[in-house]
């Protein structure tokens, strides 16, 4: 039983720290990269469409984007997504692709970002004390049930501790990673 519950919650675990790394994948930083657009939905024919779905993605530059529509006729819906999303860019239209140039961070902008990517990073550690909470909630329950004794009990605390260590290490770890891109000028 309690090796089960053990890898649930490590597998769970994994899963909260792969959904910070998206979260701050999202987060804009002085580069351009198509992760940024992962949120974004666009209203395509009446429905909300994941931009991924719409378009291909082109860097030919560090702060430019092209993004070519599949379909001509998502154009206009493209650019307003953009241009009312929270990434602060002016997508310009030619035709055939939707042109992103990004611009400068400043350092107040750069704060901020930082200050965001604190607020991802701290959701992360909660995910994963919560999936431990809940771990320890089952070990407790075998226990009150008196289908593992109180060494077991304590065996079980003593690795989910480790396993909630080592994730939580890892979501410091992206934490510094973005603050050092963010701070790259």
């Amino acid at each position: 039983m309690i090796p089960e519950i053990v890898a649930d919650a490590t597998h769970k675990m994994a899963g909260a720290v792969e959904h910070t790394r998206e979260e701050f994948a999202a987060i804009r930083t002085g580069r351009a990269h198509p992760a940024m657009f992962n949120k974004l939905l666009v209203d395509y024919y009446g429905a909300p469409t994941p931009l991924q779905q719409l378009a291909t993605f082109q860097v030919p530059e560090a702060r430019t984007v092209l993004i070519t529509p599949f379909d001509r006729g998502a154009m206009a819906g493209i650019e307003k997504a953009i241009r009312d999303s929270d990434l602060g860019v002016n997508p310009a239209n030619d035709g055939n692709v939707v042109r992103i140039v990004m611009p400068q961070l400043t350092e107040e902008r750069r704060r901020e970002y930082i200050k965001l990517a604190k607020t991802k990073a701290e959701e992360g550690r909660v995910a994963v004390r919560n999936i431990r909470r809940h771990a320890m909630e089952s070990v407790h329950k075998l226990l009150k049930e008196k289908e593992i004794g109180e060494d077991e009990s304590r065996g079980a605390e003593k690795q989910l501790d480790a396993v909630t260590k080592k994730h939580t290490d890892i979501v410091d770890e992206l934490l510094k990673a973005k603050e050092a891109e963010l701070l790259e000028v």
